[in-house]
């Protein structure tokens, strides 16, 4: 005879706990870039410039594809988000950060006493505006315009710096000769990312959908062009789309300004005061 305690079967529970584990596909992505970004960071720390460049390229494309393998698959989670923030910081904060300090911005110490701190200290003031970018992105989500990202996107200022590395490199410069542009290049990059510029998202764009064909050639054309110059190619596009910003900008206050005039115009001037009468 079965003891009493077992002859009673417990009811099932309705609310099971939930797992606790990871979603495996959309993660390894996330890991992949994280690993290209590391990558990166160890090929300019002994000098490989170019490959240092090429691994953040590819960290670019890995992490644009784990956040739309996460929406296929609906495996999309809130540990998916943050892991891929940090994987983020590392691809497209310290890696370029590091890349072009060891390429270029190291060389201000050999000016004198003192200018080695404006190296490093702009690869600092960079990393830092990666992170608030990142920040501002994840506390802001499902808010505001989709259409628009507010500020550079991470990526594409990581892009800037590693484009200008990679072609340079590509041209046989060394980056010992060009310390200003670097620096100019790694202070625009880092401050477009904590302004309030706009730049299109291309969140609109379904790719399952049907889209024009003079599109399809566009992206042939623009496949094409990579593959006979990816250094040149790649880091004109990610300028004109970092240019596109400020155009953006200007092009709405052109129109606020054209519209208020407008307004002036139809609403007519406030009448005098009429003097009191005696």
């Amino acid at each position: 005879m079965e003891p009493e305690h077992q002859a009673l079967s417990p009811e099932p529970n309705p609310e099971r706990p939930r797992s606790r584990g990871i979603y495996l596909l959309p993660n390894l992505f996330t890991t992949a870039a994280m690993f290209s970004g590391f990558y990166a960071i160890v090929a300019a720390m002994q000098g490989h410039f170019e490959a240092a460049a090429i691994a953040i390229f590819i960290s670019m494309v890995l992490d644009g594809l784990d956040g739309r393998v996460a929406r296929l698959t609906n495996t999309q989670t809130a540990f998916g988000a943050e892991y891929d923030s940090m994987s983020d910081l590392i691809s497209f904060g310290v890696a370029p950060g590091l890349a072009m300090y060891q390429w270029s911005l190291v060389h201000f110490g050999e000016m004198g006493t003192g200018w080695g701190k404006v190296g490093w200290l702009a690869a600092f003031v960079y990393v830092a505006c990666a992170a608030l970018r990142l920040a501002r992105f994840n506390t802001h989500i499902g808010k505001g315009d989709k259409k628009y990202f507010t500020g550079l996107p991470s990526p594409t200022a990581a892009a800037l710096m590693a484009g200008m590395i990679w072609v340079f490199n590509d041209l046989s410069i060394s980056g010992s000769n060009f310390q200003f542009p670097a620096l100019l290049m790694t202070l625009t990059a880092g401050l477009l990312m904590v302004s309030n510029v706009s730049y299109y998202s291309f969140k609109e764009i379904d790719l399952r959908n049907k889209v024009p064909f003079v599109v399809m050639i566009a992206v042939l054309l623009l496949f094409a062009l990579t593959t006979i110059d990816p250094p040149k190619v790649l880091f004109t596009v990610f300028v004109a789309y970092t240019l596109s910003g400020p155009l953006i900008w200007l092009v709405r206050r052109y129109r606020r300004m054209q519209r208020r005039k407008k307004e002036s115009q139809i609403t007519p001037p406030p009448s005098p005061p009429t003097p009191p009468q005696s």
